[in-house]
């Protein structure tokens, strides 16, 4: 029997999906992708195996997604074309266009992990695995904004309710605008069950309330360096509780961490995260924490 399961953010991580660039970042065009004028292809391949080798030596397993020349840049970004939970995964359906093909690929990885796909979002429905934040292992918090709609929630819900799970949805603001990528997990990083790095003035009032009666501890993120980094300061993953990687270059944010008792390894991003509009979750797509 195949292992999985990940209704967690921050349980050890044993098994992860994840995407080279090499080939599907090749030739991709800024504008088209909403890249940053920061994106180098070839250095964000450089940066991209540095973080693979760190999560491998966090001692997680990685399935990669079959290599090609397909153009889907932002295919590396694997957090969010589907969700797995203890029973399987759910297939989603991107809000970004560009991105509708993706969830296939998933498919395909999954026939070949032996994990169980117990549903799929379909049309009109969206819903992106960047907007999904676990509370615990039966809340499931999610964004409603530009990549997340109602009827993906609903969608979400009705496959997640016989699990005994409960969908809650969270209005986020439009920030930069329609282009722009701003997720749930934009504005929160889980670091432990307990324990989670935000940026304040961006989460909703309702989900923040939540947090609090669930004795979350809430670690605020410098706005500054949020502003410097896009967002990406808070983008981190937990490959334990309380060991994260985070992206390099944002010092203060680091220092908050430890400060909450963190060990904080980091890899330089800039061609490759800060450029992408995507931190280290966003490259994993965890598929068992145990």
């Amino acid at each position: 029997m195949s292992a999985f399961g990940s209704q967690s953010m921050a349980l050890p991580l044993k098994r992860v999906i994840m995407r080279m660039p090499d080939r599907v970042m090749a030739g991709a065009e800024r504008d088209v992708w909403h890249y940053g004028p920061q994106f180098d292809a070839r250095k964000a391949s450089e940066q991209h195996r540095v973080f693979a080798g760190l999560v491998a030596q966090s001692g997680a397993d990685i399935t990669w997604i079959r290599d090609g020349n397909d153009g889907l840049s932002d295919s590396i970004f694997t957090h969010d074309p589907s969700l797995v939970t203890d029973k399987g995964a759910v297939l989603l359906r991107m809000g970004k266009s560009l991105r509708l093909d993706e969830p296939d690929l998933h498919h395909e990885t999954y026939r070949q992990m032996d994990v169980p796909v117990l549903g799929r979002i379909e049309s009109p429905g969206t819903v992106e695995g960047g907007d999904c934040v676990w509370v615990d292992s039966k809340t499931l918090a999610v964004g409603r904004g530009v990549r997340t709609n109602q009827a993906g929630i609903e969608q979400l819900s009705d496959i997640l309710k016989p699990l005994g799970i409960t969908v809650l949805g969270f209005d986020l603001p439009l920030w930069h605008g329609e282009e722009a990528c701003l997720h749930l997990m934009s504005i929160i990083s889980p670091l432990a069950e307990d324990l989670a790095l935000v940026h304040l003035p961006l989460l909703p009032a309702a989900f923040y309330q939540l947090l609090k009666e669930r004795g979350i501890r809430l670690v605020a993120a410098p706005e500054e360096e949020f502003a410097a980094s896009n967002g990406l300061n808070l983008n981190v993953l937990p490959t334990a509780p309380y060991e994260v990687i985070a992206v390099a270059g944002f010092e203060k944010t680091k220092a908050a961490m430890e400060a909450a008792g963190c060990t904080v390894t980091t890899f330089e991003a800039d061609a490759l995260c800060i450029a992408c509009e995507g931190g280290p979750t966003c490259l994993t797509r965890p598929v068992w924490r145990q």
